[in-house]
């Protein structure tokens, strides 16, 4: 008798996590939209999206430079921005699933340092390719090597942090933290070696920005990151199993060196490709995962999805701030997310320092 009065309480146990689920993913959705279109009417020019929006309603034409301000500056900056946001903050939450520790981060880690070792590669050395090479790869150069930095650097740091299919945090960072550091100094010597034109293009990635947003470089970034973002997103049930451990997901019908192999790959494409066009942005992927689970809780298959939303109007909120806090000048949007996420971390940080096994 007991029994049975029980179960209709547990049976509403998995419903309302459920609903919880939807309604936090209806929430954020909402949050992104009103933040997209906040970001469309912010910037110098002073083109108002609301006279915009009035002055199409009365069937009035846009000027030439409405045009070029909303559809070739402001719309490719706010595609980026979402697609690097949602990119960085899934790729963190897939690295603290697969390490299985709280302080994985690509940023952190060394993994974009390694994506930018790669695009810094590309941009200085990629004159030296066979000219075949060079037609083949074309506009993909810079974005290909910043996956394979960054694919390198995943592969290395999983291989030394990972022991006998327990990963250690300790060995984790201070890993991460020479792989940072060596990718830091290689990339300081293609630097040294740069001529004026690419010194140029590579001011472009000391603190990260969105500045450099356009159609072409979306078309050949932004399907990789959507490409990693939506495989992520299909690895929730697996990142669930391994959190109780390799031989209980193996047991339970995991496919494991498989699915870490996705999680690795997947994570390599987003950071590289993001890195590729924003630069080094950093804390996204550590705060957003951290502030997910204390409203959804640890399954990864809701929390992947918040990620990405999350992470997006995280990104892009940050951007309007970087546009807007010493106008008409432009702060580089990395200092923003450090002076915004460094705090939380810090938070997180205390708040969890007994599960944090340093």
């Amino acid at each position: 008798m007991v029994a049975l009065t029980d179960m209709p309480a547990r049976s509403r146990a998995p419903l309302s996590r459920l609903a919880r689920a939807r309604r936090l993913h209806l929430l954020l959705a909402l949050l992104l939209a009103c933040t997209a279109l906040a970001s469309l009417g912010v910037g110098a020019t002073g083109v108002s999206l609301g006279d915009i929006l009035s002055r199409l309603a009365r069937g009035e034409a846009l000027s030439r430079m409405e045009r070029i301000v909303l559809l070739d500056i402001r719309l490719p900056r706010l595609v980026m921005g979402i697609c690097v946001g949602a990119a960085l903050a899934v790729s963190g939450a897939v690295m603290q699933g697969l390490f299985r520790n709280p302080l994985a981060d690509p940023g952190i880690v060394g993994v974009g340092a390694g994506a930018g070792l790669g695009a810094i590669s590309a941009i200085v050395l990629g004159l030296w390719l066979p000219a075949g090479v060079l037609a083949v790869v074309g506009a993909h150069l810079v974005p290909l090597a910043a996956f394979l930095g960054s694919w390198a650097t995943t592969l290395l740091l999983y291989r030394v942090s990972t022991r006998h299919g327990r990963t250690s945090v300790a060995t984790m960072l201070l890993a991460g933290i020479a792989l940072g550091a060596l990718a830091a100094a290689l990339s300081g010597v293609l630097v040294y070696m740069a001529d004026d034109s690419q010194l140029r293009d590579l001011t472009f990635w000391g603190l990260g920005s969105l500045a450099g947003a356009s159609w072409a470089k979306l078309s050949v970034a932004a399907p990789a990151m959507l490409l990693a973002v939506a495989g992520a997103a299909l690895l929730g049930r697996a990142l669930n199993a391994l959190a109780l451990g390799e031989a209980t997901a193996h047991h339970i019908g995991i496919p494991v060196q498989r699915m870490k192999n996705a999680a690795i790959l997947a994570v390599a494409l987003a950071t590289g490709a993001a890195v590729a066009v924003s630069g080094g942005i950093g804390f996204v992927g550590i705060v957003v995962p951290h502030l997910l689970r204390l409203g959804s809780g640890p399954d990864h298959r809701p929390l992947l999805v918040n990620a990405a939303l999350l992470g997006a109007t995280l990104l892009i909120g940050a951007d309007m701030i970087a546009r807007t806090i010493i106008a008409p000048a432009e702060l580089p949007i990395g200092i923003v997310t450090a002076v915004l996420g460094a705090p939380v971390f810090l938070w997180i940080l205390l708040r969890q320092r007994a599960a944090v096994d340093l």
